[in-house]
């Protein structure tokens, strides 16, 4: 974008007071350009609305000193350096201690002047009032300390809050007055302040309720722009290309149903009648299926499938690994076979030669096969489909916009999307993230599924544990141990934590060395991790010590035992996920999370997960407890990460984006605004969002 002379694609270091060196230090933030130093957002922001006198310090207050450092000395304590100095105004002096802050000592010398923020607490060691600076700024001789509210940001110890501020003040300083990219009747509708007046104030507000309206604008236009965009790919894609408009189901949907050896619940039922209709209609269906792990979303994708090649289309599924993929097809092929659909499962394993994988795709692309089966193989410049009827992606946070897209320009037709996922969201947030496509739930699970007991145990009751575990195995049943790093790490934070590796040597040369045992991880050749899941699959290995690579991995029924060392180091959506791989025979089955930190966001994870096996509840426990700051990211490959906005703070601010955007898309006039506005785009989110709402 330009404005005159002045581009904020240029390089940062032409911003004043940044240079090529901090330049360099300010790419370790994913600051490049002026417009990433502008959208660097601060993360909180300190009141120096008024300095404290030293002589008027107290016990529990909170402190703004101005003064002079004297006597500083640094002492290590086992892995921390603790730094202690005085500081002396023209009524007093008082004791300050810095804790790990060793980049100080170059910094701080007799004589230095100093703006410290921190709060004042009594010292048993030194007997009286020390300060514990949270924020620590050098001040030049002449210099005034600035007061107000203060900006704090995500920084490196090279760069200091200072450079930062003064960067910062130095880019809005040369910045022209920011074009609009809302239309004035939104603006007025939804009480927004300008895009020029709020991100000066995100960074340098007057007040608190500046800073409100200032993030508040911005958040908004976060929101807004992306329920746009979702919008836009959702109609563009119906209004440009019909879809296929397939028949009622007939005798061969009839006959899959009556081969399944189940009966579908009534959420499965409701769900194939909502796909049908999308399916019967001549726009291209876009639904997500979001049920929990082992409800039966794959039950009604195979229907789904079946309908399409009844219809004289092709079906194409797309799974997460290869060992699903091949599991989806042994499923499908012994309940379609003697129906006389054609199963093909298309893999890397499969296509490692040639001769193979050039047979295979003649059997696609003459529609020999009815029904294709693959991992990301099917998404290879190869492959060509005669008719695609109907594109199925197994657990979509691994896919996203971009490979779906791909997939689908597999054939001459546009084939309907049916997309699924084992990671509960809230309902409004769903309806949100996923604004291009429709959504509908499978919350009821299959009769006969129990619940998985949950409990969390210490380290101290590891060998109870063990030996309930052996028991279950003695009994006929299998277990998994998961384990959150492979080898040992060299990290501080992570050295006590037993990976795999000593977790499988520890069993299976002791408590369990006559039973079977196998190790699995994520650095191990495709074939042997095939091998090894294939083993534990058919029963020939009974305990299976594995890293999160079977997370999303294969139905093994006859497994009844969970256990995941230190789960602390588990997000709750990952611990879910793992909880699945249990429970999905007719045992009663259990998962034992064992960690010895129970207290703050681990332990509240560890309570959450013991206290219910509803996905969706802990979805939104999950939200609470580690910010969704990435959601949209996540949920939705190719999406750009959120900067300011919070959806589940903003959730109200969320629907009244997602409803202005929608009232906003649907009238025809206002289809060109975003072609108008591309310059202006990239200023509000970045090329990566205006590549999206281009494609």
């Amino acid at each position: 974008m330009s404005f005159g002379t002045f581009e904020f694609t240029d390089n940062v270091m032409y911003v004043k007071g940044v240079g090529p060196r901090r330049a360099a230090s300010l790419e370790k933030l994913n600051i490049f350009t002026k417009y990433d130093l502008l959208t660097h957002y601060p993360r909180t922001y300190e009141n120096h609305s008024s300095l404290t006198k030293i002589r008027d310090v107290f016990e529990g207050q909170t402190v703004i000193l101005v003064g002079r450092v004297f006597n500083v000395e640094a002492r290590d304590v086992r892995n921390l350096t603790i730094i202690n100095a005085w500081l002396q105004d023209n009524t007093g002096h008082i004791r300050l201690t810095w804790f790990n802050q060793k980049y100080l000592l170059t910094k701080l010398s007799d004589g230095t002047r100093l703006l410290i923020i921190g709060k004042a607490k009594y010292d048993s060691w030194s007997r009286g009032i020390t300060v514990n600076p949270q924020s620590t700024t050098i001040l030049d001789e002449d210099e005034e300390p600035e007061l107000g509210i203060m900006p704090v940001y995500p920084s490196t110890a090279a760069i200091s809050q200072k450079v930062f501020r003064t960067a910062v003040k130095n880019l809005l300083n040369s910045m022209p007055t920011l074009n609009e990219i809302l239309p004035q009747e939104i603006l007025s509708e939804q009480q927004l302040i300008s895009l020029d007046k709020a991100m000066r104030a995100i960074h340098f507000p007057k007040d608190n309720f500046e800073l409100d309206m200032a993030r508040r604008r911005l958040a908004f236009d976060e929101l807004f722009l992306i329920q746009c965009g979702l919008m836009l790919i959702k109609r563009q894609t119906q209004d440009e290309r019909l879809g296929i408009n397939h028949k009622k189901n007939g005798e061969l949907v009839k006959a899959a149903l009556e081969k399944l050896p189940f009966e579908l619940t009534g959420d499965q039922k409701k769900v194939f009648r909502a796909v049908s209709k999308d399916m019967e209609s001549k726009l291209p269906m876009r639904r997500l299926i979001q049920g929990d792990v082992g409800s039966g979303k794959t039950a009604v994708a195979m229907l789904a499938l079946v309908k399409t090649v009844e219809n004289g289309f092709q079906g194409a599924f797309m799974a997460p690994t290869e060992i699903l993929a091949i599991q989806h097809y042994e499923k499908f092929s012994a309940l379609l076979n003697d129906l006389g659909i054609r199963v093909g499962l298309l893999s890397a394993k499969i296509t490692r030669s040639k001769k193979s994988r050039e047979e295979l795709y003649q059997k696609i692309s003459a529609h020999e096969l009815d029904i294709v089966i693959g991992t990301h193989a099917l998404i290879q410049e190869g492959v060509r489909f005669d008719k695609l009827g109907l594109v199925v992606t197994d657990e979509q946070h691994r896919f996203g916009v971009n490979q779906r897209s791909t997939l689908e320009k597999k054939s001459d037709t546009l084939p309907d999307m049916l997309v699924m996922t084992a990671t509960p969201i809230p309902r409004t947030m769903t309806l949100t993230v996923y604004g291009d496509l429709d959504v509908s739930l499978i919350k009821e699970l299959p009769p006969g599924r129990k619940p998985i007991k949950t409990v969390a145990k210490s380290i101290r009751s590891r060998k109870k544990i063990y030996d309930f575990v052996r028991a279950e195995i003695l009994a006929g049943r299998q277990a998994y141990v998961v384990c959150p790093l492979i080898e040992r790490s060299e990290s501080e934070t992570l050295a006590d934590i037993e990976p795999a590796e000593e977790i499988f040597d520890m069993l299976s040369n002791g408590i369990f060395r006559d039973i079977p045992c196998a190790l699995l991880h994520g650095r191990m050749k495709p074939r042997d991790k095939d091998e090894i899941m294939e083993k534990f699959r058919d029963g020939e290995t009974k305990l299976l010590v594995s890293t999160t690579v079977i997370e999303v991995g294969v139905d093994v029924p006859n497994a009844s035992v969970m256990v995941v060392e230190h789960a602390e180091r588990f997000g709750l959506a990952q611990l879910h996920q793992l909880r699945g791989r249990v429970g999905r025979g007719s045992e009663k089955s259990y998962c034992i999370l064992i960690s010895d930190k129970k207290s703050g966001v681990s332990g509240a994870r560890l309570e959450t997960m013991e206290s219910t096996n509803d996905g969706f509840k802990l979805a939104e426990e999950d939200l609470k407890l580690r910010g969704p700051g990435q959601f949209f990211g996540e949920a939705q490959h190719g999406l750009p990460d959120l900067k300011i906005a919070d959806v589940f703070r903003d959730l109200e601010l969320l629907i009244k984006a997602r409803d202005a955007a929608e009232k906003f898309i649907t009238d025809d006039d206002n289809l060109n605004y975003f072609a108008n506005l591309r310059q202006n785009l990239a200023l509000a989110y970045g090329d990566k969002f205006n590549q999206i709402i281009a494609s």
